[in-house]
């Protein structure tokens, strides 16, 4: 009798753990969903000046934990040339890609987001401005 008063004390112990370990678990991912979004909203588009950059391809990253962009600008003759993306780590984020061929047409970084990709938008527009502005 008193072994199965020891199995049984030993398995409440076990899913009382299991359950202080998953509500831990979820206030932490909690934590970083508000922190992250936090730094998106933190995050300020910067007016460059192209005529002053030179000639040349420029590498910069922008990282708000659960999106990050690298990207390769290329500058000829005060225009961005070209964009591309070297890694972009996203959620649901890969059509705000198409900010690279607005920001091209238009000659600026901070253009209209993809609607339904704000966040990825940004992050990406930060990475154009970090490469930009070393």
């Amino acid at each position: 009798m008193r072994e199965k008063f020891t199995k049984r004390r030993v398995t409440m112990c076990i899913v009382i753990f299991l359950f202080l370990t998953g509500l831990l678990c979820t206030a932490v991912y909690l934590k970083s969903v508000a922190d992250y979004k936090k730094a998106v909203k933190e995050t300020v588009i910067g007016d460059v000046d192209l005529s002053a950059i030179p000639d040349g391809v420029y590498v910069g990253a922008y990282d708000v934990d659960f999106i990050y962009a690298k990207v390769e600008v290329t500058v000829r003759d005060g225009k961005m040339t070209d964009i591309a993306i070297l890694e972009h780590r996203q959620e649901r984020g890969k059509a705000a890609e198409a900010v690279i061929a607005d920001m091209i047409a238009e000659q600026r970084i901070d253009v209209d987001a993809v609607s339904g990709a704000t966040n990825s938008s940004t992050v990406i527009k930060k990475a154009v401005e970090n490469a930009l502005c070393r």
